[in-house]
């Protein structure tokens, strides 16, 4: 089990790093908390002092790990798509530098402004410890927690005329991952997954709205499993396991992220991951 059950990694206003439990998914900026400098200091319940809270960062033991993520997972996306859903979850990576905090303003170069920008609210599962070749039943044991992600893409480099069709380019820019705001053990969950509603509003206007439970194809013991099969799988890796209808690309008309944007992605039980969209020099994107 899990020695936390919302668990949050945070900057102090003289920019240490600390780990708590801070008992609710909602970390609040100028809050005092007992924390501990490291996670391996707070899995032996030493070296605990009270700090007060003033950034929150991704709630990941291991930030430097790159990012798994999870494609067509969710049955109303492949439909707004026009996708065949494949009998495996397709994987791909993004790398540690994508990583971007709650809160964070993500800033987005001309490049990638101009190509397309979308949103993608998704479910994040972190592993507790390394992992191969286990069944999709051994597979819970070795999930630590649950938390939010926002798997942002340049849609334009998705196209078969682009990439290929690859995922790894469109998805791996710098910051392209913000995850957050805690991460919530699974032993909160009764069947070991949040089951409820995943909603991602742009500017308070709600894009995605599904039941995780009736929407998501390939469960996150089932994705773990896949994923390590005659493959080593770190401890504390992230895994963004995909995200349901509603992105901007398949909007009518088609909605896609510009400069001063709000996002919000919300899971229950989980919280809110909020974000802000900033373009260089504040141009529009390329429609």
């Amino acid at each position: 089990m899990a020695p936390f059950q919302y668990l949050s990694r945070f900057e102090t206003a003289e920019g240490d790093t600390f780990y708590a439990n801070v008992g609710s998914n909602n970390p609040t900026i100028g809050s005092k908390v007992q924390a501990y400098p490291t996670y391996e200091d707070l899995l032996e319940d030493r070296d605990a002092r009270t700090v007060v809270i003033a950034k929150v960062l991704p709630p990941l033991p291991r930030p430097d790990l790159p990012i798994y993520c999870v494609g067509l997972n969710y049955k109303s996306h492949a439909v707004e798509a026009s996708l065949n859903v494949p009998v495996n979850p397709p994987i791909w990576t993004k790398p540690a530098a994508a990583l971007s905090s709650p809160d964070e303003t993500i800033p987005f170069s001309r490049f990638c402004a101009s190509h397309l920008p979308d949103w993608e609210g998704e479910l994040v599962f972190v592993t507790s410890r390394e992992c191969r070749d286990i069944t999709p039943t051994e597979a819970l044991d070795y999930i630590l927690g649950y938390t939010i992600g926002n798997d942002l893409t340049c849609r334009f480099f998705q196209l078969p005329e682009q990439s290929g069709g690859q995922f790894f380019y469109a998805k791996a820019f710098d910051k392209f991952a913000p995850v957050g705001p805690v991460l919530v053990s699974s032993s909160l969950f009764p069947t070991g997954v949040p089951t409820g509603r995943l909603v991602t509003c742009i500017n308070g206007e709600v894009k995605q709205d599904t039941s995780i439970a009736k929407d998501m194809i390939f469960l996150p013991q089932r994705i773990l499993s896949w994923m390590s099969q005659s493959t080593t799988i770190p401890a504390f890796s992230v895994v963004m396991t995909g995200t349901p209808a509603g992105v901007g690309v398949f909007q009518r008309p088609r909605q896609l992220l510009k400069d001063g944007d709000r996002m919000e992605v919300e899971i229950a039980g989980l919280g809110t991951l909020k974000n802000t969209v900033k373009f260089e020099n504040g141009q529009d994107s390329i429609l």
